[in-house]
C-alpha cells in the first residue's frame, strides 16, 4: 500500500456529526453528540500534509453514520474508494486495485477516531478530552488516545453552533489529516441497505 492510500485508510475510521445547539467549550460539544445525533450525512473534502508542510493527498467524497458502529465513507475523487462498516465489520474496497479488506470491527476501532465518533457514549474510556484555543471562529476540542499503539497522537475537532466543521488528526508518521465537513444533515432516515456491502464479482477479498 502506497503512502497516499495509507493515508486515506488510517483515516477512513472517521464520521462526523451535528449537534443541536451551540456549547461554550468543546467537550460539551462532543458529548451532546454523542446524546443527541444518531445518525448523520455530509460532504467531505480531506487533505493531507507532511511535517515539512508539503500536500501529499487531496480528496473528497460523501460520508454517512448510523450509530453505533455503522459507517460509510465514498471516497470520489480523484479516485474511487469505499469504507463501510455494517456494525460488525469493515470493508475497504479499492476500486482501481479491485481489492476489498475485510477486517473485524472490534479489532479495527479500538482507540480510533471511529470509536469517538461511532462507537458509543464512552468515548472518555479511550481519549482524554481536553478543550483547546484556536484562533479562529470554531470551539475545538482535544482528544488524546489512551492506546499508545493507536496510530494516532491526537485529535482535534472543531464547532460550531453545535455542528461539527473540521477535523485534524495528527499520526504516528508526522502526518495531518485536515477534514472540513459541509451540507451536513443531522439524523437523516438511513436504510439498513446503505451500510451493506456486496463484493463485485472478480474483486479479490483479502483479511478475512
Amino acid at each position: 500500500m502506497n503512502l497516499s492510500k495509507y493515508v486515506l485508510t488510517a483515516t477512513l475510521w472517521l464520521a462526523a456529526t451535528s449537534a443541536g445547539m451551540a456549547y461554550a467549550d468543546g467537550v460539551s460539544s462532543l458529548k451532546d453528540f454523542f446524546l443527541n445525533t444518531q445518525s448523520m450525512r455530509a460532504e467531505f473534502k480531506q487533505e493531507v500534509v507532511d511535517k515539512q508542510g508539503r500536500k501529499v493527498q487531496k480528496v473528497e467524497g460523501t460520508m454517512q453514520l448510523q450509530r453505533p458502529n455503522k459507517f460509510r465513507w465514498d471516497y470520489q475523487k480523484p479516485y474511487e474508494q469505499q469504507i463501510i462498516s455494517d456494525g460488525k465489520q469493515v470493508f475497504l474496497y479499492d476500486v482501481d486495485l479491485q481489492q476489498v479488506t475485510v477486517r473485524d470491527l472490534s479489532k479495527t476501532l479500538g482507540s480510533s477516531p471511529a470509536a469517538m465518533l461511532a462507537g458509543g457514549e464512552a468515548v472518555e474510556k479511550s481519549f482524554t478530552l481536553k478543550n483547546a484555543v484556536r484562533k479562529d471562529d470554531l470551539t475545538w476540542v482535544l482528544a488524546l488516545p489512551k492506546d499508545k499503539e493507536s496510530g494516532f497522537d491526537r485529535v482535534l475537532l472543531g464547532f460550531k453552533e453545535g455542528q461539527l466543521k473540521k477535523m485534524e488528526l495528527y499520526d504516528s508518521f508526522s502526518h495531518v489529516t485536515h477534514i472540513a465537513f459541509n451540507q451536513i444533515e443531522r439524523n437523516p432516515a438511513l436504510t439498513t441497505q446503505t451500510f451493506l456491502f456486496t463484493t463485485p464479482k472478480g474483486v479479490d477479498v483479502v483479511g478475512e
